[in-house]
């Protein structure tokens, strides 16, 4: 016996159908034979079926002859351990589109010879779509499958030929053909069974439907369990495809985040797990417990979540998704791996037990003989060893279900009802302050009012019933949350905030009622930081930072991030809207990911502020390429253009709610240059500086261009430089110390650092230098004259201002002597150069170093919570005089 004889044999051995079907059909063993060693590919198919001129009359015959030959080799190889699941799959779901596309084609043709073709008013042409749903639009379809269809036609009109029909009765009459050709059983046997309930009105609505048709139906009537239909829909025929997205994508992905489709797919589920138990379907694989449904679940319902904000999730294909949760930290890597593997063995075990009779099942044989059968066609020798690596694995795709929709436990609110009581209407106000006073809360009465405000006002009557049940189990475990806080009533109060907030949102409601632990998180975050609160009260997408811990604690890859960022900007194309939304989203959740690590005590406040510096930079780069490629006049392919970035952003000294001090340079001679960079810098701060609905990036300030409010937006390099070294007043270079190339043409950019550097160690009087910084610090210090009591400990004497003004005239005065002064390197830095070249003692220098690096972050923490940046106790006097010291040393002995 030869090889190839042997495949068959064992192939054979595993399948009654397939030993019925090479006994019926003499042709089908040879022809399969002879390509055997390799996969079919379309042109296979299309080869096969044209051996014969393709008419209304053998359409049925040729395609249920395709489907034998299909079939048969795939199942062939696939248990001769030659074609892996993908193969086999990929082969049925070919055989689907060839069979789909040719009964069309001849069809349509034969149609159109009695009635012409159907047309709009306009003569264009209204051919079908047929949407392929289900494993048929993932590329999916099981060696026994149905197909699950839905024929759609653009637009109504009337055809074209001698006896005139409306678009809708031809279509009609297409569909209906279609359906005979392909699932009707005759002597050949079938080529698929066909099921339209999936269309708009399933049974009972019209077999073919326009586009307004749908999209009417979406609107009006769609559900849940569509949306999930929906995520697989796939167009298989026709044109006009990018319509028929744009009518199925918002309602399947909604532009937020979905988390109440978790609850729509548990119900799904549950009414499946309810039918299976009634019917006795535990041996079902694929809708049993820890069956294949359950993983297409897992990986669909992130799609419904996420899929509207996150393209890269509107895959089809099941395994591609987890695969795109995994890169996305979505879901860890070991669970997708279980999940893939889990996968593969009962796909495959699902062809094995489809392979015996060619039944469109799901069920474990009862009888022992085939499942021996199928457990050796699985590689197994014993029955028991398959049933002990399946449960194997439906044990593991239900613990990972359960952990996606297990309900939230209710475990911590039967304990203590009194929670319950403190939100619910009928709790008695003495007996809720009591509860709370016991909890720890220092002002119950106040707290109670407070809840009680929320609870009887009109954001929550205004709440649908779902939203409000999803509040009513949120709200009590908020209040054991921030009752443990160290500030519990601030806590809770800032908490009663944010749901106040979000409360119209059902989905952010569902998301915390879903995930406990980012319910713990946003309290510990609130209760923390008044801005943090604030922060999240005004993007309260940034919920969803709050699942995965690792966004909390991972560093930042900045190059990947701004990868990913252009990537995600190019890919919408023009539209210009929902870039700059995107832009403002992915920036805040960077920030959220560093504010997050700061309050966890991962980062200094030197280490942030280099952070969010760079993250600033990031953004005007892609802010500048998006905006240069979207002028519609332009003298030149490449710009000539930077921004250059002063203050905060110029020192990397940048917080949370810093606003961008920033000049725009040109260094272009074309005579049209300045025009277009003008038009480009004003684009550019409308793109940082307007506030879309997803909020706002930067406020900017460009006031410190030459000749301020005044002068022109962009200047050359060349008109730069003479106003710095002709019109400049000494603060403009004060300022000029602290400045850097922030984004746009580096060639243009080393040009700037070279003149900066030259402005820099330019030769000054130093006793003059000394008199007009002592000026303007006076000026200063009187313009934000301390009224009240306490450190002002950024403009009073001895504060971050004195430091500053301090670096910059040692740098203003001494660089032409010590070049090395002229560098961006910070103040701490500079300080210690300072000493080191023997302009300040030692033990000054280090002492006003640490007093700078202590007042940043006494002002940084009191900026978390949003307080004046003023300290009323003595607690850096220690500092202060340390920065008196410096100044005493450096102006009064001068």
């Amino acid at each position: 016996m030869n090889q190839t004889d042997q495949y068959f044999a064992r192939a054979t051995g595993h399948s009654r159908f397939l030993l019925t079907q090479l006994t019926a059909r003499p042709w089908l063993a040879p022809r399969v034979a002879k390509q055997l060693d390799r996969p079919l590919e379309r042109a296979d198919l299309l080869a096969f079926l044209n051996e014969e001129v393709l008419t209304e009359a053998n359409l049925g015959q040729r395609l249920r002859r395709l489907r034998a030959y299909v079939y048969a080799h795939a199942m062939v190889r696939d248990l001769n351990g030659l074609a892996p699941l993908p193969e086999v799959t990929g082969a049925m779901t070919l055989l689907a589109e060839v069979a789909v596309e040719t009964s069309q084609r001849v069809l349509t043709a034969h149609l159109a010879e009695r009635h012409g073709l159907p047309r709009n008013a306009e003569g264009e042409e209204q051919a079908m779509i047929v949407v392929g749903m289900g494993k048929l639009g993932g590329g999916e379809l099981n060696v026994s499958s149905d197909i699950d269809l839905i024929f759609i036609y653009p637009e109504d009109g009337e055809t074209d030929g001698a006896r005139q029909i409306g678009a809708f009765e031809f279509h009609t009459r297409l569909g209906r053909a279609m359906i005979a050709a392909i699932s009707e059983i005759n002597a050949e046997g079938f080529v698929f069974r066909v099921d339209m309930r999936l269309r708009p009105n399933g049974d009972s609505g019209p077999l073919v439907a326009n586009f307004d048709m749908l999209e009417t139906y979406f609107i009006s009537q769609g559900r849940e369990w569509e949306r999930y239909a929906w995520i697989k829909a796939r167009a298989l025929t026709g044109s006009r495809h990018d319509e028929l997205d744009a009518i199925a994508r918002p309602f399947v992905f909604r532009k937020y985040l979905d988390f109440g489709a978790i609850n729509a797919m548990r119900a799904l589920h549950a009414q499946i797990r309810r039918e299976v138990a009634r019917r006795e379907m535990a041996d079902n694989i694929k809708l049993g417990p820890g069956g294949i449904r359950e993983i297409e679940f897992i990986a669909q319902v992130f799609q419904l979540i996420r899929g509207g904000r996150d393209a890269g999730l509107r895959v089809r294909p099941t395994l591609q998704v987890l695969d795109a949760l995994a890169q996305r930290g979505l879901m860890p890597d070991d669970t997708v791996a279980e999940l893939n593997g889990a996968y593969d063995f009962l796909r495959r075990l699902e062809h094995r037990i489809q392979y015996l009779d060619d039944a469109q099942t799901h069920m474990l044989p009862t009888s022992l003989d085939d499942r021996l059968r199928v457990a050796t066609a699985m590689g197994f020798e014993t029955t028991e060893a398959l049933m002990a690596a399946l449960d194997a694995h439906r044990v593991i795709v239900s613990r990972h279900f359960d952990a996606v929709f297990s309900e939230p436990t209710a475990e911590e609110d039967a304990q203590d009802n009194v929670r319950v009581d403190a939100w619910s209407a009928d709790g008695e106000t003495d007996s809720v302050c009591s509860a709370l006073e016991q909890f720890g809360y220092h002002d119950p009465k106040q707290l109670c009012v407070r809840l009680r405000s929320f609870r009887d006002g009109p954001r929550y009557r205004a709440m649908s019933e779902e939203a409000r049940s999803r509040l009513d189990a949120i709200v009590p475990r908020m209040l054991a949350l921030a009752a443990a806080r160290p500030n519990p009533d601030q806590a809770l109060t800032r908490s009663i905030e944010l749901l106040e907030a979000i409360c119209r949102r059902s989905a952010y409601l569902a998301l915390l009622q879903q995930y406990p632990q980012a319910l713990s998180r946003v309290v510990e975050l609130v209760s923390t930081s008044s801005w943090a609160a604030n922060y999240l009260n005004h993007h309260p997408v940034l919920l969803d930072e709050l699942l995965d811990s690792r966004n909390l604690s991972e560093h930042t890859n900045s190059t990947r991030f701004a990868t990913e960022l252009s990537q995600t900007l190019e890919a919408l194309g023009d539209d210009t809207e929902r870039q700059m939304d995107l832009m403002r989203e992915a920036h805040h959740a960077q920030l959220f990911r560093l504010l997050n690590r700061d309050l966890a005590g991962d980062l200094t406040v030197e280490s942030l502020s280099d952070k969010l510096s760079e993250l600033a930079d990031i953004v005007l780069e892609e802010t500048l390429k998006q905006c240069w490629n979207k002028l519609t006049k332009r003298h030149a392919e490449q710009h000539r253009f930077a921004i250059i970035g002063y203050g905060k952003l110029g020192g990397k000294e940048l917080g949370y709610a810093s606003d961008l001090d920033i000049v725009f340079l040109h260094d272009d001679p074309d005579p049209e240059a300045q025009v277009v960079y003008a038009r480009l810098a004003q684009r550019i701060n409308t793109w940082i500086s307007s506030r879309t609905s997803a909020g706002m990036l930067f406020e900017t300030d460009l006031r410190l261009r030459p000749n301020g409010d005044s002068g022109l937006l962009v200047s050359s390099l060349e008109a730069f430089e003479e106003y710095q070294r002709g019109s400049a007043w000494v603060w403009e270079h004060q300022a000029l110390t602290r400045a850097r190339f922030c984004a746009g043409n580096r060639e243009v950019g080393a040009r700037f650092e070279r003149l900066r550097h030259e402005l820099l160690c330019q030769p000054r009087d130093t006793f003059k230098l000394r008199d007009e910084v002592v000026a303007m610090r006076k000026k200063m210090m009187d313009a934000h004259a301390n009224k009240g009591a306490g450190f002002q400990l950024k403009h009073d004497a001895g504060g971050l201002i004195d430091v500053e003004f301090l670096v910059q005239f040692l740098v203003l005065a001494f660089a032409n002597q010590w070049p090395e002064l002229a560098a961006n390197s910070g103040n701490i830095a500079l300080l210690k150069l300072a000493a080191n070249v023997g302009l300040l003692p030692a033990d000054i220098a280090h002492d006003a170093a640490n007093a700078y690096r202590q007042l940043r972050h006494a002002q940084h923490a009191l900026r978390l919570n949003e307080h004046d940046s003023r300290i009323d106790d003595d607690s850096l006097a220690g500092p202060r005089a340390a920065v008196e010291r410096l100044w005493q040393c450096v102006f009064e002995l001068l």
